[in-house]
């Protein structure tokens, strides 16, 4: 069969006229009109099956990019002229293929039309008709032959195609920032050919007549639907990785603007044959529209929110400069709802980068803060912000220096994060919230998540009003700890400096008192006070008409203490030389008659001395511990000791009394001339052996002494306070014989209740009790050994 794509008109007269006269021909009967609708339908099926179909896929050969493996873009200022050019005019070749193919559809479309007009439903049986009507059932059989022979490579084409076009739309009509900025060349940016023969209005009318053809023939969804999703979402991967770490700016708004003026317009003229404004009466093409920008908008907001939330380590490190950021996530997640599995991913990131023996203890602490003032904007109700960092306090819970680094950070030296929550306090904000309804904002109320577990929302719930100190005080569940430490550290500032000016001390109790209330720190205030009571005796006794000063030979200042108000000294004694313990009982009488009924108990281990050391002809002024003092005094009285004898003198542990060596023979004072055999260096012993032993003797050994603590650190004190309950758990397993944890816990709690303790410090205590073999532990019980 043989067909003219342009067809000369044919009245409607006419078509009757021609049924009339095959009617008349077959004798009035309908069978040839029958045969002839049928022989058309099955001609025009075979035609496009073996001609039509075939001729349009023939004129397309693999496209540039895939046989030349290029970029996934194939933007043509990557390919170079010649390639573009060559692209170029596939491309027009593609239009001037859909152009015929289209011209064919219309053609059999016409043809149809007329037969059904020729073999009306009144003579051609119902039996034999198509369900619906000729020009469906084409319409059909078209789509099915034409899809079902396309080449593997006219993808690629498509991808091509649209490409090129997008950029030449880009840089046309849409006005982007992206494209403002173009650096002077010979060449089009869009078309990649030179400028004095740009074909960007050629491909551009290219693009609209093909996509017009393809939208009459029903197949712009079919050739272009997919093509079209991937290229979009490809420019929205390149476009949000322009955001990547730069959080410090917000780029919703941004992207958002992007994708509804340049993505959505190009669809639109897509859609709507090259026409930006779509009219009242063409639904299908505003649905189609809408359906992308609701399909690309969730994309975009999900590639987004992920891409921040890998980065988000960084974020929270940075906060608050990174705060556009948080929020950019705050709003995405909000539109995509992956609340969970943002938890998630954050949880494992903080445990990677966190959770570790190779991060020291105030790194943790440090990105604990971090992630909890990041995470407090984040979800203002704080259930996210406990269900994240959950697993960051219980490693933290389980280092036992986390308290001191907490303490510190809160009133050390210097700004850290933790201070400045401090410094910044307000008791009004660290109150419960009101349970009043008529106070309640109720126009910004939010319900709580739906995917946190109960016990989760109730304690969020309990203490929604809750800062960033309170929820670092949380890690241990107990503000005694933190106290307690808190006195450890200001006894121990106190103690440590000779001209202590309380002032900042002083604002660092008044703020904690606001978090922690003043009955818990009153033990602290005596302190400072002691501070200025000792300044005021000492000024009395060492007065220079007082008779106590006349025999007092060297300054000596001493911080007089209320014993039962300061933590609990280190039960270490030290023998103070004569001369220097005849001074101190000097003193003591002074204050006698200075406080009546009073009395002074010395801690000679606590302090610094400033003393002068005359070796070798050379005078050094150094300030050391009243210990380091007493050794040097020892040495200057007799130049060599055993061990064991200035241990004894000193009254002092030999194991105790070797460290404090330390310090001394790495000043090149004292040295080891044999096993626990000590003596002063003499001028004289200058051989080179002498030399080479005490140098190489100063390498292997401390550069200085470590700072010693006077004080029994809180978690001493409290495993003390702890031992009262073994004569309870001996009597308990005398009676009962063996114990698991859990039973022995509850009736402590009944029957020695008047200290609060949790099950996880029991463990500490009787593990340590297996380990001293006072028990037994077997089974999951406890008992003891058997004798």
């Amino acid at each position: 069969m043989s067909y003219c794509t342009i067809a000369e008109p044919v009245s409607t007269d006419e078509l009757n006229r021609l049924q009339k006269g095959l009617l008349e021909q077959a004798a009035g009967r309908t069978i040839l009109l029958t045969r002839l609708y049928e022989r058309v339908l099955l001609q025009i099926k075979c035609t496009l099956s073996h001609e039509t179909v075939p001729k349009f896929w023939a004129r397309f050969t693999p496209s540039i990019r895939q046989a030349g493996d290029q970029t996934s873009l194939g933007l043509p200022k990557h390919l170079g002229v010649a390639v573009a050019t060559e692209i170029n005019g596939r491309l027009l070749e593609f239009q001037n293929a859909v152009k015929e193919l289209y011209l064919q559809y219309a053609f059999f479309r016409r043809q149809l039309k007329r037969l059904a007009l020729v073999c009306s439903d009144t003579i051609v049986p119902y039996h034999v008709r198509k369900k619906s009507n000729e020009v469906a059932e084409f319409h059909d059989m078209f789509h099915c032959e034409l899809l079902s022979q396309l080449p593997p490579h006219f993808n690629d084409l498509v991808y091509d195609f649209y490409t090129i076009a997008f950029r030449v739309f880009v840089f046309t009509y849409a006005e982007n920032e992206d494209y403002m900025e173009i650096p002077e060349s010979h060449h089009c940016e869009a078309c990649g050919v030179e400028n004095n023969e740009c074909q960007c209005q050629t491909i551009a009318s290219a693009f609209n007549i093909t996509n017009k053809y393809l939208s009459l023939m029903g197949l712009l969804d079919q050739i272009a639907g997919y093509t079209l999703n991937q290229l979009i979402q490809e420019r929205i991967d390149a476009k949000v990785r322009e955001t990547k770490e730069n959080y410090a700016t917000s780029h919703v708004e941004s992207l958002e603007l992007w994708l509804n003026t340049v993505v959505l317009q190009w669809l639109t003229r897509i859609y709507n044959q090259g026409s930006l404004q779509v009219k009242p009466e063409h639904h299908s093409v505003q649905k189609a529209i809408d359906n992308f920008q609701l399909k690309l908008s969730f994309y975009m907001y999900e590639n987004y929110a992920n891409t921040i939330v890998n980065q988000f380590f960084q974020i929270i490190i940075n906060f608050p400069m990174s705060q556009p950021a948080v929020d950019d996530l705050k709003l995405c997640l909000g539109k995509i709802k992956l609340k969970r599995c943002f938890v998630e991913t954050i949880r494992q990131m903080l445990q990677n980068r966190l959770l570790h023996p190779g991060v020291d203890t105030p790194d943790i602490l440090t990105g604990y803060v971090a992630a909890l003032k990041t995470l407090a904007h984040f979800d203002t109700s704080g259930v996210l912000l406990r269900s994240i960092t959950k697993p960051v306090k219980e490693y933290l819970r389980g280092r036992p220096e986390t308290v001191r680094c907490v303490v510190t950070s809160l009133t050390g030296e210097g700004t850290s994060d933790l201070a400045e929550e401090l410094a910044k306090s307000d008791p009004n904000e660290t109150k419960a919230p009101n349970e009043n309804p008529e106070e309640t904002d109720w126009k910004n109320w939010n319900p709580d998540p739906a995917n946190v577990a109960p016990a989760m929302l109730k304690s969020a719930s309990a203490s929604k009003a809750a800062d960033i100190i309170s929820m670092v005080v949380d890690i241990y569940g107990s503000k005694e700890i933190f106290v307690n430490e808190y006195r450890n550290l200001l006894a121990e500032r106190l103690l440590s400096q000779m001209d202590f000016n309380p002032e900042r001390e002083v604002k660092n109790l008044e703020l904690l008192k606001l978090r922690f209330g003043e009955s818990m720190l009153h033990s602290c205030e005596v302190m400072l006070k002691d501070i200025t009571d000792s300044k005021r005796i000492n000024n009395h006794i060492l007065l220079p008409d007082s008779e106590s000063d006349k025999n007092i030979p060297f300054p000596l200042s001493a911080l007089i203490v209320s014993s039962q108000f300061w933590p609990t000294f280190k039960k270490e004694t030290m023998e103070l030389p004569s001369a220097i313990k005849e001074i101190f009982d000097m003193y003591t009488k002074a204050y006698e008659a200075y406080k009546v009924n009073r009395t002074l108990h010395w801690t000679p281990l606590n302090g610094k001395v400033c003393i002068e050391v005359e070796h070798n002809g050379k005078v050094q002024e150094m300030l050391v511990t009243p210990a380091q003092a007493a050794i040097i005094i020892h040495f200057s009285e007799q130049s060599q000791w055993e061990l064991d004898a200035l241990g004894q003198v000193l009254n002092m542990p030999p194991i105790v009394l070797r460290k404090r060596l330390l310090f001394w023979q790495s000043n090149g004072l004292i040295r080891e001339t044999k096993e626990n055999v000590f003596v002063l260096v003499d001028k004289n012993d200058d051989s080179e052996k002498s030399l080479e032993q005490m140098q190489g003797q100063s390498n292997d050994m401390c550069e200085e002494e470590e700072a010693e603590s006077a004080m029994e650190s809180a978690s001493d004190q409290r495993e003390e306070e702890l031992q009262v309950f073994w004569s309870y758990i001996e009597a308990m397993l005398t009676n009962l014989d063996s114990l698991p944890l859990d039973r022995i816990h509850q009736m402590l709690k009944m029957f020695a209740s008047q200290v609060d303790f949790t099950q996880d410090e029991l463990k500490n205590i009787l593990q340590r009790k297996v380990r001293e073999h006072k028990l037994v532990y077997a089974g999951g019980v406890y008992q003891l050994p058997k004798s």
